[in-house]
């Protein structure tokens, strides 16, 4: 009886032992218990800090960071970049051996390519209820924060309201010659339109385009947004609707509108499997998708992802884009864009 006592105690002390092992070593990204919060602000303060990569502007950063800092007392290190280049050197760090970052930010064809590769780790976040549907894919390895939606702008003192476009074919028309402009990356926005066209009639309606009443090119969203201010270009295909707005405040004769449905895409935010900082990482992970700094995100002027913030903007039908879809299409999409818009 002794022996059978003292083998099930046993057995109990090693699935207690075994439980408590398997929870110490549980990544904290997938920790669910009713300490989480508690155990993430902990670790949190003993790492101290984390490093940020992110696409989002330096001026819009700080905005972001500072509340975050100032009420955990965590520093975080931003480097900021084009999407592209930080999906290089996150993959670079990666195979070095040597991550440097712990959380990324970034449109999310990129952010999907980096899943793709391995490199990003499943989270559970109880914020994920607050945000729209297209917001968390399957694999949870990243989330949008927010969305950036391609619109279409005008000088208000160069263009008449009653004479805007109001489909993409409105633009064959002559009056249109020499005052359109697009940006010169937006090929993913393009083979959308394409595809809702169909493909022979949409391709052809650009080479049309081009062909009839050019089609400026210019290089960064920022840069087409301040052209169209300025009256350079009276008419822009691709820009952002938060740009617009933003340099409207500055008193810029600039509107924006919509040829339906406005394409939209996501920007993903995820944390590195290796993170040097996982504590850190995973309590400004929650941070971004709270209230506190979706709240922030629509003071800048984007369209955050969590319901309980109020879109920039209502009665507007939107396409939000497949990220495996537009990564997946990407080689053929770039092709068609710089066959169509470049000659090349």
């Amino acid at each position: 009886m002794n022996k059978m006592f003292k083998a099930l105690a046993c057995s109990m002390l090693y699935c207690v032992s075994s439980l408590a092992w398997s929870q110490s070593t549980e990544p904290i990204a997938l920790y669910t218990g009713d300490d989480r919060q508690a155990r993430i602000e902990e670790g949190a303060k003993k790492e101290g800090d984390l490093v940020f990569y992110t696409t989002i502007p330096t001026q819009y950063a700080k905005d972001l960071l500072q509340p975050f800092e100032k009420k955990y007392g965590i520093k975080v290190e931003v480097w900021r970049a084009r999407s592209e280049l930080i999906q290089q050197r996150v993959i670079n760090e990666a195979r070095s051996g040597q991550p440097k970052v712990d959380i990324i930010a970034s449109t999310s064809p990129p952010m999907e390519a980096l899943h793709r590769e391995g490199l990003l780790q499943k989270v559970k976040s109880p914020h994920f209820e607050d945000l729209i549907d297209e917001a968390v894919p399957g694999h949870q390895e990243w989330v949008s924060i927010n969305l950036l939606t391609l619109v279409q702008a005008y000088n208000t003192k160069a263009v008449k309201k009653e004479d805007l476009p109001k489909t993409y074919e409105d633009l064959l028309d002559p009056k249109w010659k020499g005052k359109l402009a697009i940006e010169g990356s937006d090929y993913d926005w393009m083979a959308s339109v394409v595809h809702d066209m169909g493909e022979e009639k949409g391709t052809q309606f650009f080479k049309d385009l081009v062909a009839k009443n050019q089609l400026s090119v210019r290089n960064g969203h920022p840069l087409l947004t301040n052209l169209v201010g300025s009256g350079e270009v009276p008419l822009a295909l691709t820009v952002y609707d938060y740009s617009v707005e933003q340099a409207k405040k500055t008193g810029a004769p600039i509107e924006w509108f919509a040829i339906e449905p406005a394409v939209t895409i996501t920007i993903g935010m995820g944390i590195l499997k290796n993170a040097p900082h996982p504590h850190a990482a995973m309590l400004f992970y929650d941070y971004m998708l709270s209230e506190e700094a979706q709240g922030v995100l629509r003071k800048i002027g984007y369209y955050a992802t969590n319901k309980k913030i109020d879109p920039p903007f209502e009665g507007i039908k939107l396409k939000i884009l497949d990220p495996g879809t537009v990564l997946d299409e990407q080689e053929e999409a770039y092709q068609r864009f710089e066959s169509v818009i470049h000659g090349r």
